[in-house]
């Protein structure tokens, strides 16, 4: 076994474990647990002993020796509070931190040898770069499921733009702008998940796979399938409405539909919205139609592009320091007032000429981190 801080990487049998091991901040990515994961899957890439890795995370439990259980939850994301000291601190490596991020993101998509993540808990923003380009994908009865970085004055990133936007209908420009926690059943029906099973099973799934042949899909499927339960889709009764209002091109056009319609649905979807940041609804809208029709390495490389816009927005003549993420981590993760203070303040304020620069690449092509993904 080898262990980082945060991160444990065990091979068992044929399989290699990797765990999320850092509860107290809800498994939330740091760098060095980007560059842990990445080494683990590059050397086990190679390891013919490795027939497939499986991903977990840890709960906080303080009755236990190491303050942590298995499961309960998988990833919250990135670590945000990191970005904001970064920017204040002018600390370099945040622009790390992105690069090595999406590239771990695309190495898990186009991994060789089958993948398997256990998202019981939390799963959001970095979780889910994570444990979208898994082969196979289990939620529990437990999950918590959502992209909510418009909260924050960002956009989905981690490959969000190519895997929002081939959910059904318009059900991914609905999940990126309200960033909305789905079930479970939602999860396997937006295609975000592949299999539903109990909390309760995972711990016997996890030691099973060590003991299995299961160099293949096929042989993966065949292991949860007897601990597969059903799992209720709640999005049902609004999908009609969601498709109506969410297909439109504009994000104005879109809360002026949902306020128009008298339905509780739409009206607490309206709400939602206006307390976004509403530059960056306009962005993820956009990021999502540009990205509909990308490749997995083209849309980290337009995100990866955003992103530092996002944390240099020279194009709005504001510093780092005055960049909508940072403002809206400053609300919800700092000072905690929940309250941020949103430039311009109302969505139909936003101009095509905020938007549009953020989707201009930062870099000549040749020069950009991530070029070499294919």
């Amino acid at each position: 076994m080898t262990q980082t801080p945060h991160v444990i990487g065990d091979i068992q049998g044929q399989i290699g474990y990797i765990t999320l091991n850092r509860p107290a901040a809800l498994n939330a990515l740091s760098l060095p647990m980007i560059r842990a994961i990445t080494r683990h899957l590059l050397a086990w890439r190679e390891d013919d002993r490795v027939k497939a890795v499986a991903f977990r995370g840890m709960r906080k439990d303080a009755a236990s020796p190491s303050g942590g259980t298995p499961f309960g939850v998988f990833c919250a994301g990135g670590d945000i509070r990191f970005f904001h000291q970064a920017v204040q601190a002018g600390n370099p490596e945040l622009e790390d931190f992105f690069t090595e991020e999406y590239t771990l993101n695309h190495l898990v998509h186009t991994y060789p040898k089958p993948t398997i993540a256990f998202m019981d808990g939390v799963v959001m923003g970095g979780g889910m770069g994570i444990s979208q380009g898994c082969s196979l994908r289990l939620v529990t009865e437990n999950t918590k499921m959502a992209m909510p970085e418009t909260q924050i004055g960002l956009f989905p990133d981690v490959g969000g733009g190519y895997f929002l936007s081939r959910c059904p209908g318009h059900v991914g420009e609905w999940l990126a702008l309200t960033g909305e926690p789905i079930s479970p059943g939602d999860a396997v029906a937006f295609g975000l998940a592949d299999r539903c099973v109990a909390a309760a099973s995972l711990p016997v799934v996890w030691d099973m796979l060590a003991a299995r042949d299961l160099g293949n899909q096929d042989a993966l499927a065949e292991l949860i399938t007897p601990f597969s339960v059903t799992a209720a889709v709640h999005s049902a009764g609004f999908s009609d409405e969601l498709d109506l209002h969410f297909s439109l091109d504009t994000v104005a056009g879109i809360v002026h539909s949902l306020e128009a319609d008298e339905s509780p649905w739409a009206q607490k979807t309206a709400l939602q919205l206006r307390q976004k940041s509403p530059l960056m609804l306009h962005v993820s809208l956009e990021q999502l139609c540009r990205a509909r029709g990308m490749t997995l390495a083209q849309d980290l490389r337009m995100e990866r592009g955003m992103m530092r816009h996002c944390f240099n927005p020279v194009h709005l003549n504001l510093s780092a320091k005055q960049s909508e993420t940072v403002e809206g981590i400053r609300a919800q993760a700092i000072d905690k007032d929940r309250a941020p203070q949103w430039h311009p303040a109302r969505i139909e304020d936003v101009t095509p000429a905020m938007v549009t620069p953020f989707f201009t690449p930062p870099w000549p092509a040749l020069a950009h981190p991530l070029g070499g993904l294919v």
